[in-house]
This record gives structure tokens, sequence and C-alpha cells, in this order.
């Protein structure tokens, strides 16, 4: 297994039968992925396994990525490290451009051709792959307390002793909602 800031893989002559099927898989040297306004940091490199499949017209990529990633809770800040597997998946048209289709035909696939070199950059199915894994929210703790907003100390260790007067609960927006009658008896 190869240790790598690139995940490259050579498709060999006898891949380029129709039915062959080979096993390749590696490590990446992900320094960070971003998703959003959160970024997740790795500490070690993302394993990654892939087979690739000749269908006749095309070489069909499938795998799994997995790695551990780490980031902040979006209520406390604190670090927090999530256990990342995503399915790889991609297909590369056999043949150069100028045999595929009219443009409008294509419209709406989702495929890339084959390159001259037949090498094939995992890196963009890999981070693909893990986005799709990563939280919308993320969370030390789905019961996560957050912030204290007045003084910023981390709720989850307790309270802060901050005073909640009167005057605070008031200019919240949702004040009004205190004395109605939801009907919930």
């Amino acid at each position: 297994m190869a240790t790598d800031a690139t995940a490259i893989i050579a498709i060999p002559e006898a891949l380029l039968e129709t039915a062959a099927t080979r096993h390749f898989e590696g490590t990446l040297d992900l320094a960070e992925l971003a998703a959003g306004p959160d970024t997740y940091t790795f500490a070690a490199p993302v394993t990654w396994s892939v087979e690739a499949t000749n269908t006749g017209d095309a070489i069909l990529i499938q795998g799994t990525a997995a790695g551990d990633a780490t980031t902040q809770c979006a209520r406390c800040l604190e670090d927090v490290t999530y256990g990342l597997e995503g399915d790889i998946e991609g297909y590369f048209l056999i043949g150069g451009e100028e045999e595929a289709e009219t443009p409008e035909d294509m419209e709406g696939d989702e495929f890339d051709f084959l390159p001259d070199n037949r090498k094939i950059d995992l890196v963009p199915l890999i981070v693909a792959a893990l986005l799709l894994e990563v939280p919308l929210v993320p969370l030390c703790d789905d019961d996560c307390k957050g912030l204290c907003p007045q003084c910023g100390a981390n709720l989850n260790e307790g309270p802060c002793g901050c005073s909640r007067d009167e005057a605070d609960v008031e200019a919240s927006p949702f004040a009004a909602l205190k004395n109605f009658d939801f009907g919930d008896k």
C-alpha cells in the first residue's frame, strides 16, 4: 500500500479487455477537507480501496475511502473526531472525446474520458466520497449545551454563574411566546 499526496492509478493494457477487473488500494495524505464553513483535518492518511472494471465501453471505478477527521463542535467549539467512510464511484469512457456522442446526447450524463496515458486521478472521487459523509452540523454530542452567550464558558462543564436577568429574557425575539398557550395540556 503506497502512501502519497496523490492517488493516481494506471490502467494496465489487460484492463482494456471487456469484463476485466483489477483491484487497487493505497493511502492519501489529505491535510484538510473543507465542507461549508467547517474544516476537517486528518491526523493520519486516508485509506482507499477500489475495483476497476471494464464494462465494454468504459472503466467503472467502485470502492471506499476511510479516515478519521477532526473539526470543531458547532456549539461549544471543542474538537470532535468523526470516522468517515464513503463510497467511491467513477465512470471513465474508453476512447477519445472525438468518438463521443454529440454534446446534446451527453447532456445530463456524468462521466469523464479515460486519459490517453490511462492514468486516473482518484483524489476528486475520494474527496467527494468523504464530503458526502460529513455531518451538516458537527456536534460533540447531540445534547451539547454550547457556550454561555455572556461569558463564553463551556456549559457542558457546568453552569457558569452568569445571571439571566429579566431584561435579557425580554430582549429575546422569542419572549412573546413565553405566555402563549400552545394547547398541549
